[in-house]
């Protein structure tokens, strides 16, 4: 039985609960436990529709205590975890809809990134601060926020780090609708009803082809995920690591090694 993700099924609805409150930080139990979700999904004929949901918050992230733990080949075998899970999520047949309340920051953001649609409720906060701790998204975000918002944007978001509140995310193809929070839950499952009832055959063969316009390629997920292994072994991110922990996020200083 999973222990941090949970499938309930409404009808031809699927919703997966993520379920390591406060914040549904992502560590590898759970990443692991998102793959086989996905894999399960994909193969359950019964689910027209995909709601991502993590409650009051959506994720905030890797467990970044984990991850100055591991060595550069454990990071890099982590990667395929979570290469496993992200992908797997984004490439199911089904219309999917994050959900998303509080924080969706880091890996967070990258697991609302692979749904079709993104709902946020008014107080929600998107960001990839990655380059705060010395390294860069690793689980798509360098590949599936440029088909969102844009080349220049999403350089612009990656390389500063800086959180995106949702009148924001909105205003710029982050998010696709904003609901007062308390609503959010009521309205993504209202969409994915209308979806569960649509032309299941048509909406899967408009995703394939959208996704094979604008989604991220093989070769770029492959390769975000060997840069960001290779960043586990700078001199910065042992620094990021270290001061994110003493001091919280955005106070490291960088050495540029």
């Amino acid at each position: 039985m999973a222990e941090f993700v949970e499938i309930e099924r409404r009808d031809a609805v699927a919703v997966v609960h993520l379920r390591r409150p406060p914040l549904n930080v992502l560590c590898r139990a759970m990443v692991v436990e998102l793959a086989a979700t996905a894999a399960a999904l994909a193969r359950d004929g019964e689910v027209r529709a995909v709601v991502l949901w993590g409650g009051r918050h959506f994720s905030a992230g890797a467990d970044v205590e984990e991850f100055a733990a591991m060595t550069v080949a454990e990071v890099h075998a982590y990667g395929t975890d979570l290469d496993a899970a992200f992908r797997g999520l984004a490439g199911l047949p089904q219309v999917t809809i994050a959900a998303v309340n509080g924080y969706a920051l880091g890996g967070g953001c990258e697991l609302a990134l692979t749904a079709d649609l993104r709902l946020a409720g008014d107080r929600a906060t998107f960001g990839l601060p990655e380059i705060q701790l010395g390294l860069i998204p690793g689980a798509g975000g360098t590949q599936r926020l440029p088909g969102l918002v844009g080349a220049g944007r999403a350089k612009e978001l990656i390389f500063t780090g800086r959180h995106v509140k949702a009148d924001e995310a909105l205003a710029i193809g982050l998010a696709n609708a904003v609901f007062p929070a308390g609503e959010l839950l009521d309205q993504a499952l209202g969409a994915a009803t209308r979806y569960a009832d649509g032309p299941t055959i048509a909406l899967r063969a408009a995703k394939q082809a959208i996704d094979a316009a604008t989604g991220a390629t093989t070769a770029g997920l492959d390769l975000e995920r060997s840069l960001f292994s290779m960043l586990f072994g700078t001199e910065d991110w042992h620094r990021g690591a270290t001061s994110f922990t003493q001091q919280g996020p955005g106070k490291a200083t960088f050495v540029g090694r």
